[in-house]
C-alpha cells in the first residue's frame, strides 16, 4: 500500500476518527458533513452484503478492515470464520472492542499486517473498502487477491471530485499519506487482468466519490 509505514501510522492515529463514521459517536455538525459528504461509505456497506447474500457457514476476508463494521456485520449474518487483515494496531484493538462480550468473538481472526505481503488463506468472500485509494500497485494487489476468493469479492476504488479531491489531496499531503484515484475503464482493465469475472461495476451517484465492484472469480 504505497508506503505501507505512512499508511499505517495514518490510520493508527486516527483509529477513533474513522471508527466514529460508522457508530455515530461525533459531534452534529460532523455527523451532518457525513451524511451529506461520506453518504458513500454506509452505501457502499449496504451494497456490499447484498452482494453477497446469505452468508452462514461462510468465511469472509476483510483487507484493511479497519475497526471491523463489515466483521461484526458478517459475523451477525451467520459467516463461520471471518479474518480481519489490517497494518494498524489501533484499528485492531478497535476491533477487539467491537467483538467483546459477544457470542460470536471466537469466530473472528485477527491478522497486523499488509497487504500483499502477508500469507492468507482462500476464503468464500473478500471484502477489500476503503483501502485502494492507498495502494501503488493495484494490479499487483488485484492480481494476488484473485487466489483468495472462492465466490465473490467486493472492492472500492475512489474516483474524482471537483470539490472533495483537492481538498483531500492537500489533507493526506500534509499527513503524508498517499493517495490513488481511478477511472471505471482502469477498474475494469485491473480486473479483467488479473482473471475475474462477471464484474459488477457501480458508481456511487451524489457527492460520493466511490465506485463499488462486486466481482468474481
Amino acid at each position: 500500500m504505497g508506503n505501507r509505514d505512512d499508511v499505517a501510522r495514518f490510520f493508527d492515529a486516527y483509529a477513533q476518527i474513522f471508527d466514529g463514521f460508522y457508530t455515530g459517536r461525533r459531534g452534529r455538525l460532523l455527523r451532518w458533513f457525513d451524511r451529506r459528504f461520506r453518504r458513500d461509505i454506509l452505501v457502499r456497506f449496504a451494497r456490499t452484503f447484498e452482494g453477497f447474500g446469505d452468508l452462514r457457514g461462510r468465511t469472509v476476508l476483510d483487507i484493511g478492515c479497519g475497526t471491523g463494521p463489515y466483521i461484526v456485520e458478517a459475523l451477525k449474518r451467520g459467516a463461520r470464520l471471518v479474518t480481519g487483515l489490517d497494518p494498524a494496531p489501533a484499528m485492531l484493538e478497535l476491533v477487539r472492542d467491537r467483538l467483546k462480550g459477544t457470542d460470536y468473538a471466537d469466530r473472528c481472526r485477527l491478522v497486523e499486517g499488509s497487504f500483499p505481503g502477508t500469507d492468507l488463506e482462500p476464503h468464500d468472500h473478500a471484502v477489500v473498502m476503503g483501502v485502494m485509494d492507498y495502494v501503488a500497485d493495484a494490479a499487483t494487489f488485484i492480481r494476488t487477491l484473485r487466489p483468495l476468493v472462492r465466490i465473490s469479492a467486493a472492492v472500492s476504488f475512489p474516483s474524482r471530485h471537483w470539490l472533495r479531491t483537492p481538498l483531500r489531496r492537500l489533507r493526506y499531503r500534509l499527513r503524508r499519506c498517499p493517495l490513488h484515484l481511478y477511472d471505471e475503464v482502469g477498474i475494469r482493465r485491473l480486473f479483467d487482468a488479473a482473471g475475474f469475472s462477471g464484474i459488477d461495476l457501480w458508481k456511487i451517484p451524489g457527492a460520493g466519490m466511490d465506485y463499488h465492484v462486486l466481482t468474481h472469480p
